[in-house]
C-alpha cells in the first residue's frame, strides 16, 4: 500500500511543481527566499544586472561534477539533487536543492571545479552568474560578502548532518527520520503547530540511496512511520504531522 502511495513514477515530480517566479528578483513572491534572495534592493538590483532567468527542463544536467566552476546558480524556483560519485559508477544523492539555494559557491570563490553534479528534479528557474561577474559583486558590496560566508556556513552544516546520518545513525528508522527532517528544513514549509510540508521528490530508490539501505526497507519503514501518524503522504506531499516522534529517535 505505502508503494502504491509513493510510486516509482518520476512523474510524480510533476504533480507538485512551484509557482512561477517573475523575472526581477525585487518582484519574487518566492515564500523562501534564500541568503542572497534577502539582499537590500540596491544591493539586489546590482545583483540582477549581473545576471538572467534561464529555464531547466525537468531530469536535465546542470553542470557535472570535475567540471570547471564557470557559473553559479540561484534557484528561482523548482527542485534539483546534487550527487557525488563518477556517472559510469555509484552515485550518492548529497541533497535536494531548492528555491533560494545556491549552487556552485565554494567552487566559483575557490576558482575550482564542482564538486557534485546537479540535476533536476522538476522543472526549474535558475539565475546563473559568470565567476567574473559575481567576484566584482562581491567586492563592491560588503553585505552580499557577508551572506556568501553564511552560504559557505550553510553548506558546512549541510556537510555534517550527511556524515551524522550515515555514521551516527544505527537503525533505518534513525537514518530516515534524519532524512525527513532534513527535506523538511531545507525544502519544507513550515505549518502551524509543527507540521511540516515538503514536496516528495525522491523515489524509494533515491532514499535509500542516502541512508544506506534498500529500497524494500524505505517503503516498510515509511509505512510504519505512516501507521503510527508520524507523517502522511497524498498527492505528491509529504506532512510530518509530528516531527518530534522522529527527533526523537536521533
Amino acid at each position: 500500500m505505502a508503494e502504491a502511495l509513493i510510486s516509482e513514477d518520476v512523474q510524480l515530480r510533476q504533480k507538485h511543481l512551484p509557482r512561477q517566479i517573475p523575472a526581477g528578483c525585487a518582484a519574487c513572491a518566492n515564500r523562501r527566499p534564500g541568503w542572497f534572495c534577502s539582499l537590500g534592493s540596491a544591493v539586489l538590483a546590482d545583483l540582477e544586472l549581473a545576471t538572467s532567468t534561464i529555464s531547466l527542463p525537468a531530469q536535465a544536467s546542470l553542470f557535472t561534477q570535475g567540471e570547471e566552476a564557470r557559473c553559479l546558480y540561484l534557484i528561482c524556483s523548482g527542485y534539483l539533487k546534487l550527487t557525488a560519485g563518477r556517472a559510469d559508477d555509484r552515485q550518492m544523492i548529497v541533497r535536494v536543492a531548492g528555491p533560494g539555494s545556491m549552487l556552485g559557491l565554494y567552487a566559483v570563490l575557490s576558482h575550482g571545479v564542482y564538486e557534485v553534479s546537479a540535476e533536476s528534479l522538476t522543472t526549474a528557474q535558475l539565475r546563473p552568474v559568470e565567476r567574473d561577474r559575481f567576484l566584482s559583486f562581491l567586492r563592491s558590496h560588503k553585505e552580499a560578502q557577508m551572506r556568501a560566508v553564511q552560504c559557505i556556513c550553510q553548506e558546512y552544516r549541510f556537510a555534517l548532518q550527511d556524515a551524522c546520518r550515515i555514521a551516527l545513525s544505527e537503525t533505518v528508522a534513525t537514518r530516515l527520520g534524519r532524512l525527513l527532517l532534513e527535506l523538511a528544513h531545507q525544502i519544507g514549509e513550515h505549518l502551524s503547530g509543527g507540521v511540516f510540508r515538503f514536496p516528495l521528490l525522491l523515489t524509494h530508490e533515491e532514499m535509500a540511496s542516502m541512508t544506506c539501505t534498500t529500497r524494500e526497507t524505505v517503503t516498510r519503514t515509511l509505512g510504519q512511520f505512516r501507521k503510527a501518524g508520524w507523517m502522511s503522504i497524498e498527492d505528491s506531499m509529504v506532512t510530518v504531522h509530528q516531527p518530534e516522534k522522529l527527533q526523537m529517535l536521533l
